[in-house]
């Protein structure tokens, strides 16, 4: 909590506060003399005046600078297809120029709109506070559009995620949707290469614009890169072919449409990859429930070798528990408990303005920790309640899917625009959050109208009563359309609209007509499943056969057209000589009968050296001898 507000009032005003002796409180208080006294102590975490407001003055420029002006600029610098600085400078002050021109008009209007208006002096304060509003009134517009989603999605997530048949009828219809998702990816990959191939067959290596052709060949897949240099090289020689050259304008636009192909192809590939697992692990799942042993079962062994705390601690009995009982009733546990906090915000964002009586509860519970002076447990409701504001918030901007222009992907797969796009949102949602909680616990004197000291962060923005419509209409009635946003979200009635629209990335799980997604989802993983268990099925061969003749490096065949296998060991010690006779069967023979002398120890070099002095080239047929096994 900002402790500045309470800087002047830290000490308690009873019996034993400095200037009220004990006999004098005593004979004009008798009630006094009953009571305890409660001493107010200073708290560990007290910070001096003068250097909150100095913080938060140097937090809100430098956010608000970096919203509006640095990391929009960012974000046309990564998305421009410049071959040079100097060329991705200047596209993204052409487009942030025109971005900006319309701010501008709109600014300069109510610029001259406040000059001219009688009632109004134009100062420097009054436009620094004519700005700060401005900003502040954008922001809270995406707050409440992004809290009122994350008070009802968030504890219907959680509740959600303790139904585990939802949850796989759920991953379905996401691997349906992204199968579809992914091979789009690979057309727009493969038109994207074609087209590089055609420009690259065309410009030789002494063209002034082989070098933009290198840069675009480095964003594509090192396969295809490899060829496309053979193919160059080979087409070389030829100049009696007529070549047609690009421009470089053209250039620069196939080099951005490589870079957003490469891009999709990528995290197209790493989500696929994401809810196969998911998938796995949840059908695992619903067969380890009816499992009479009480042990995890996986189908699949993990490509990681489990940790101590795995090998120890998170046994499989342990982990059958967790995944099959404990888990789906903590997660209950915790939707009823976010439902509440849910509640609670709403309620107190639709009467945080009404100060006789206090209805916000946030306000409440402050107003009776202030009376006590615990300080402590002002700290922690403050804490919790912002904590809580900024995961409803903050959680929304993760989930935020802007068709596939903008969107978050897991494992380091999200592009530099839509990083740099919630930075922003982070940024310009950061101030009206702070802005909102202060009036949620009546600490903003422009809201809630009562004379008190003011906060460090409300110091820095000026006094709101200059915009009375403002302050005194959206900062209050505003928020209250939480309430319309959070039944909206409850009964999905932006997804069902955008599907009727057309949209079907924004199909809901819950229609009716995502059956058939379901069901060609279930039929997408059976398939992998069937797929990886044949890989492994094959490894597992494969180890089985280097475990049997690990030790057993040379395999020869002796004159009578029986084969032996003898240890790696040397020449004189002929007691550890291990042979293995096989029968002379069409089976046995046809499996080794082109082979002289081979190495079953795939970690041995392709080269090797012969215990008789002899150097074996290992041909590729003889290396993968037992694939087929």
């Amino acid at each position: 909590m900002d402790t500045s507000a309470s800087n002047t009032h830290w000490c308690c005003s009873g019996p034993s506060c400095p200037g009220i002796s004990a006999s004098s409180s005593s004979s004009s208080f008798p009630w006094m003399s009953a009571r305890t006294p409660k001493v107010c102590h200073k708290p560990w975490s007290y910070i001096p005046d003068g250097i909150l407001p100095v913080f938060w003055r140097v937090v809100y420029w430098t956010s608000q600078c970096l919203t509006w002006l640095l990391l929009p600029f960012m974000q046309s610098y990564a998305r421009s297809g410049g071959f040079s600085i100097l060329g991705k400078i200047k596209t993204a002050l052409i487009e942030n120029a025109i971005y900006y021109g319309t701010y501008l008009i709109i600014f300069c209007s109510l610029l001259i709109y406040v000059a001219v208006h009688p009632q109004w002096q134009l100062t420097w304060q009054g436009l620094q506070t004519i700005s700060i509003a401005a900003a502040n009134t954008w922001g809270l517009f995406l707050l409440v559009l992004l809290l009122g989603y994350g008070l009802v999605e968030i504890p219907c997530l959680y509740w959600n995620s303790s139904r585990h048949g939802y949850l796989l009828a759920k991953t379905y219809f996401k691997v349906a949707k992204l199968a579809t998702e992914k091979s789009d990816a690979e057309e727009n990959m493969d038109d994207a290469m074609e087209e590089v191939a055609n420009i690259n067959k065309s410009i030789g290596y002494g063209h002034p614009l082989r070098n933009s052709i290198d840069t675009i060949l480095r964003k594509c897949p090192m396969e295809i890169q490899e060829k496309m240099v053979r193919l160059n090289t080979e087409d070389s020689g030829d100049e009696s072919t007529q070549r047609t050259y690009p421009s470089k304008r053209s250039l620069v636009k196939l080099h951005k449409q490589v870079i957003y192909a490469g891009q999709r192809h990528s995290q197209t590939q790493v989500q696929w990859a994401i809810l196969l697992e998911e998938a796995f692990h949840l059908e695992d799942v619903c067969k380890n429930e009816t499992s009479a042993s009480h042990q995890f079962v996986h189908s699949f062994l993990s490509s990681q070798p489990p940790g101590w705390l795995g090998k120890y601690l998170y046994t499989p009995t342990i982990e059958w528990y967790w995944e099959c009982v404990l888990r789906q009733w903590c997660y209950r546990l915790l939707a009823l408990l976010l439902s509440l906090l849910s509640v609670a915000v709403v309620w107190s964002e639709c009467t945080f303005f009404s100060t006789h009586p206090v209805l916000s509860l946030f306000a409440v519970f402050i107003q009776l920790a202030e009376r006590d002076y615990n300080y402590l447990y002002i700290e922690m409701a403050c804490f919790v309640t912002i904590l809580f504001l900024c995961v409803c918030v903050y959680s929304t901007v993760f989930r935020i899917r802007v068709f596939n222009y903008y969107y978050l992907v897991p494992h380091h797969q999200t592009d530099a625009y839509s990083l740099l796009f919630s930075g922003m949102l982070f940024c310009r949602l950061t101030p009206p959050l702070c802005l909102n909680f202060l009036g949620l616990i009546h600490m903003d004197a422009s809201i809630s109208h009562q004379q008190r000291v003011e906060t460090a962060y409300t110091t820095i923005m000026g006094s709101m009563r200059l915009l009375s419509f403002i302050a005194d209409g959206f900062y209050i009635y505003y928020p209250m359309l939480i309430v319309l946003l959070c039944i909206a979200t409850y009964c999905s009635l932006g997804t069902r609209c955008l599907n009727l629209l057309g949209f079907p990335h924004y199909i809901s799980q819950s229609d009716d007509l995502t059956s058939e997604l379901v069901e060609e989802g279930r039929e997408l993983i059976r398939r992998e499943r069937r797929n990886r268990q044949r890989s492994e099925d094959g490894e597992s061969r494969k180890r089985g056969w280097r475990e049997r003749y690990g030790g057993q490096r040379n395999v020869r065949r002796n004159r009578n057209g029986y084969s032996e296998l003898k240890d790696n060991d040397s020449p004189s010690d002929n007691s550890d000589t291990a042979q293995l006779t096989w029968r002379e069967s069409g089976d046995h023979t046809g499996l080794l009968q082109d082979v002289d002398t081979i190495s079953l120890d795939p970690s041995d070099s392709p080269t090797q050296r012969y215990a008789g002095g002899r150097y074996l080239s290992l041909a590729s047929s003889q290396i993968h001898i037992f694939n087929d096994v």
